[in-house]
This record gives C-alpha cells, sequence and structure tokens, in this order.
C-alpha cells in the first residue's frame, strides 16, 4: 500500500477482508473511513485513512 496517495475499490478490497456489499454497510455505518469523490464516476479511500484503519483493527484485538 502506498505511503499517500488514493486507492480505488479494488485496491481496497485487496487490503480488507469485505465484500463490496459488506464495505458499503460498513460505510454507511461510520465503522469505515468515508470514500471521496473525486468526479462523478471515480470514488477514491485516502491511503492513510484505509492505513490507520487497520491499524485501529489490529490494536482492537
Amino acid at each position: 500500500m502506498p505511503e499517500a496517495g488514493f486507492l480505488r475499490q479494488p485496491q481496497v478490497l485487496r487490503l480488507i477482508p469485505f465484500s463490496r456489499s459488506t464495505l458499503w454497510r460498513r460505510i454507511q455505518a461510520q465503522t469505515f473511513p468515508k470514500p471521496l469523490k473525486l468526479s462523478e464516476r471515480v470514488t477514491v479511500w485516502r491511503a492513510e485513512d484505509i492505513r490507520r484503519w487497520i491499524l485501529e483493527q489490529a490494536q482492537a484485538d
């Protein structure tokens, strides 16, 4: 995973053990970082947000 920058949905799903529907349910429930909308058809997540979320999950276990 890059230190900084943006990740698209397929990249995020390779890093976390969620299906697409679970990913969007978690976003709605505010238990996963919200994506940014760069344009009408481009949705991304900040790499820093995903890295932080992964570390928080590891610490919670």
